[in-house]
């Protein structure tokens, strides 16, 4: 088995006989071109020189190069670095692809035609007109008149198209060099023009530039006025509600917020001192209650007076104690002392007292610094609360008058850089090799070169001529074959064939006389190949009427096979084409259906016609067997494909279950192991059905065809299917086609038969040729009683 993805094998020695024979094979044309080498010499020696007087005949030009470095990364003179480093590496093609295209723009060309004069150069169309009219005016003595603006305009543009004709611009793979080829008829001319447009592209680059910068300076600078009067009017504003709602203050803060915030320490602290003064009033009136020392306290420990007072006090108690023991209790002396220490004692009281009362001023005078501070805090909490509320509008005012000052500042910024910019180059575009005066054209090329082509064309030529003539001799002198054309019976009128409308029923069965069988000659023999170009070609407007009739077939037993001959069509058990007789109106009818599908094929080697019909009968592969074989006793070679891979009727008849043999089987396959080509022993090939869906089976079929097609092996191909309705595997195998042939079984409504067939085909039914009336009986072709078997 041979898949799709091997080579098909051509067709075999049989095929390959029935060939034609070529004209001329490779002796033979050597031998021709061997007889007439000294003319094929000569021709080719006159084609090489006329081809060298030609290339010396044309005008020689001379190509003059210049390059140029054209960096997209522009100068940044503004900022710190002096070109970016990171740019889109397509975003640089496009710009250098841009300044290319920049190079040959109307623009820079004509400041090289002003500059060149080139108005004024007759190879660039100027100075021609205007050098006669000048010449003829002086032989009569008069001056010529100055040409007017609209014929300078004139002039201007013929050169410009000109110098765009003369001009290259190529871009060199992954670089940002420029190579400007200019051409010219004189070499210092085209150095000459490459180099003042190199010139003129960075004077026009620049010129560019500096405009840009112009027009960007003088729109920002007509917008400054307007943003100055918007940042003065928003700071006026700003001022004026700070002095309404005495918002005053410092940078950081306001002068409430910092009023209210001292208030708050010193609060605080006077919070503190009258805790003190309380702590300490409670401690000194605690010492006076008890009956400890009242001068314990801190407040009398740290007093000289008491300090004083106590001293004294302890060397009166020691004198009172000294004199106790020596002087009686009444002795003056003792009771003095003891009044002494009672004094003292007394003094210090008082003093301590005096401790209390002030700590009782100090607590009443932090008391009321208290309070006096907590009504201010109070007062300046509630102004700053109202300062808060008008804080709302400040912000907004701040705000706005913050965003003029930017956009003021930015545009001012922005100005200044342009305006500095106008005078400033920033591209990067430089000249790297100018142009120099070429030393050799550059068209036409060698004279070697026009040699060798014009010998080569000559020989070609004086060999093309001897074999032509050759061919033509020996066709005008040899005999034109005269083949005998059979007599035939004519077809049926052409007016009856299918159309939309209703048919006429068809006609009875004429009869048909009936040759005597020879049982000596072969089937094959008995009727005269017929070749398609001895076919009269009709011009067939309508689809051809052939009628299937009992009397053009004979029935078969399907189990008597031949042995050792293979496969044999005319023993499947179905009606098949009567032997010797080859001018039936059935055959006849079918050549001429066969040729309406060659001229439908347009020429195509290998024609594809396929028959399809109505209904669950045998009826179709029934005609499109007899039809592949009534081709086969013509000399056709066919290639007959079961495209009904539902009924598969045909090949159910040709492959039986246990009676395939391998070694019999064709190389063209079909998709399975089973569906390959058996090679039958009527001259027909037959390939069965494919396993699968329609669409799995028509692509298979299409391979099939194509495979064949290739291969070359057959003159036609013969589909018997798809059945009707079409599915989407049918409709898709109908592309392929060339042809359709109808099968309308008699036993049916021919007409509603018909009108279903052209319904299902929809576009395809242009594809149809043929009709064919199939009148053989349904029992007919399944009973085999009363009839002759073979």
């Amino acid at each position: 088995m041979l898949d799709y993805n091997q080579p098909i094998d051509r067709a075999g020695p049989e095929a390959a006989q029935r060939k034609p024979q070529a004209g001329f094979n490779v002796l033979e044309l050597a031998n021709l071109l061997w007889r007439r080498k000294v003319a094929i010499a000569a021709a080719a020696l006159l084609g090489a020189a006329l081809a060298v007087t030609i290339g010396k005949s044309v005008t020689p030009r001379y190509t003059a190069t210049a390059q140029l470095y054209v960096d997209p990364r522009e100068l940044q003179l503004v900022d710190r670095e002096l070109t970016p480093r990171a740019q889109d590496v397509t975003g640089m093609a496009m710009v250098v692809e841009s300044q290319a295209r920049l190079i040959t723009s109307n623009s820079v060309l004509l400041q090289v035609i002003q500059q060149a004069g080139l108005d004024k150069d007759p190879e660039f169309g100027g100075g021609e007109a205007g050098s006669l009219m000048s010449s003829l005016l002086g032989l009569i003595g008069l001056q010529p008149r100055a040409p007017s603006a609209a014929e300078k305009r004139e002039v201007e543009l013929a050169a410009l198209d000109a110098l765009n004709k003369h001009i290259a611009i190529r871009k060199t793979e992954k670089s940002f060099i420029v190579d400007i080829e200019v051409w010219s008829t004189d070499p210092a001319k085209a150095a000459m023009l490459a180099n003042t447009l190199t010139n003129a592209y960075l004077a026009e680059s620049r010129k560019s530039q500096a405009s840009a910068a112009r027009r960007a300076t003088n729109d920002l600078s007509s917008r400054l006025k307007e943003l100055r009067d918007r940042l003065r009017n928003a700071e006026t504003a700003l001022a004026t509600y700070k002095a309404q709602n005495n918002f005053v203050g410092t940078q950081d803060a306001l002068i409430s917020d910092q009023q209210l915030s001292a208030s708050n320490q010193r609060l605080s602290a006077a919070r503190a001192a009258t805790m003190d003064a309380q702590a300490r009033l409670d401690q000194i009136e605690a010492s006076r209650r008890t009956a400890a020392d009242a001068g314990a306290i801190p407040e009398a420990l740290q007093s000289p007076t008491i300090a004083n007072l106590r001293a004294q006090y302890a060397d009166a108690r020691k004198k009172y104690a000294e004199q106790a023991g020596e002087l009686g209790p009444r002795h003056p002396a003792l009771r003095q002392t003891e009044k002494q220490v009672e004094d003292l004692k007394r003094t210090i009281s008082e003093e301590i007292d005096r401790f209390a009362q002030s700590a009782k001023n100090d607590l009443t005078r932090a008391r009321d610094f208290e309070a006096s501070l907590n009504r201010a805090l109070e007062a300046q909490k509630r102004q700053s609360v109202q300062l808060s509320q008008a804080a709302v509008r400040l912000r907004e005012l701040e705000r706005e008058a913050d965003a003029s000052r930017e956009v003021y500042q930015s545009f001012l910024k922005r100005s200044r850089e342009t305006e500095e910019q106008e005078s400033l180059n920033t591209s990067a575009a430089r000249v790297i090799g100018e142009a120099t005066v070429p030393q050799r054209r550059s068209f036409p090329p060698a004279m070697s070169l026009f040699a060798m082509i014009g010998f080569v064309f000559g020989a070609i030529a004086a060999s093309s001529w001897f074999v032509v003539a050759e061919l033509l001799f020996a066709g005008a002198t040899a005999p034109a074959p005269t083949p005998a054309r059979p007599q035939r019976t004519p077809a049926p009128d052409a007016a009856g064939a299918p159309q939309r409308t209703r048919l006429p029923e068809p006609l009875p069965p004429q009869p048909v006389m009936r040759a005597p069988v020879i049982e000596q000659i072969p089937p094959e023999l008995a009727a005269l190949p017929l070749q398609p170009s001895m076919v009269e070609q009709p011009v067939i407007e309508k689809p051809l009427i052939a009628r299937f009739q009992e009397a053009d077939v004979i029935h078969t037993l399907g189990a008597i096979l031949p042995t050792g001959g293979g496969v044999d069509l005319t023993r499947l058990g179905w009606p098949t084409l009567r032997p010797g007789f080859p001018m039936t109106s059935l055959l006849n009818a079918w050549r001429d259906m066969r040729a309406a599908v060659t001229r439908r094929a347009g020429g195509k080697a290998m024609p594809v016609v396929a028959l399809v019909g109505t209904g669950k009968t045998s009826g179709r592969s029934v005609a499109a067997l007899n039809f592949a074989l009534a081709a086969a006793r013509d000399g056709a070679r066919v290639l007959m494909i079961d495209a009904d891979h539902q009924a598969r009727s045909l090949t159910n008849r040709v492959i039986r279950p246990g009676k395939s043999e391998p070694s019999r089987l064709g190389w063209l396959s079909i998709g399975s192991k089973d569906a390959r080509e058996i090679k039958t022993v009527n001259g027909i090939s037959v390939l069965p059905a494919a396993e699968g869906d329609a669409g799995k089976a028509a692509d298979a079929i299409h391979k099939a065809i194509a495979q064949a097609r290739s291969a070359g092996g057959y003159d036609l191909v013969i589909l018997d299917g798809p059945a009707i309705p079409l599915a989407a595997g049918g409709r898709k195998l109908l592309e392929d086609i060339d042809s359709l042939v109808a099968v309308l079984p008699t036993s049916l409504d021919v007409n509603d038969s018909l009108e279903e067939i052209l319904a299902a085909l929809g576009p395809a039914e242009r594809k149809l040729v043929g009709v064919v009336l199939d009148e053989l009986t349904p029992a007919m072709q399944t009973r085999q009683r009363g009839r002759q078997y073979a």
